[in-house]
């Protein structure tokens, strides 16, 4: 099942995006979480924790899931204020 994982800025850095989705706990494990795992970005191995992941970036982590990141729009989220 693929989950939606959703940001209000233009990006999130891929070690962001990890410690969002709880798979690490702290910004700094991301380095090493990347270099023991294989984490595919729109269907392409990636290990650099600076990635952007913009809206519709599609995240692979075996053992963990698909994921699909969604850009919240500002228009969206003055209606919720």
């Amino acid at each position: 099942m693929t989950k939606i994982v959703t940001i209000t800025e233009e990006f999130i850095t891929l070690g962001q995006f990890l410690k969002h989705i709880d798979v690490i706990t702290t910004g700094g494990q991301a380095k090493w979480y990347l270099q023991e795992t294989v984490v595919f970005v729109d269907g392409e191995i990636e290990n650099r924790r600076g990635r952007k992941l913009y809206d519709k970036t599609r995240v692979e982590i075996p053992e963990e899931g698909i994921f699909v990141v969604k850009r919240e729009s500002e228009e969206v989220m003055d209606e919720i204020s």
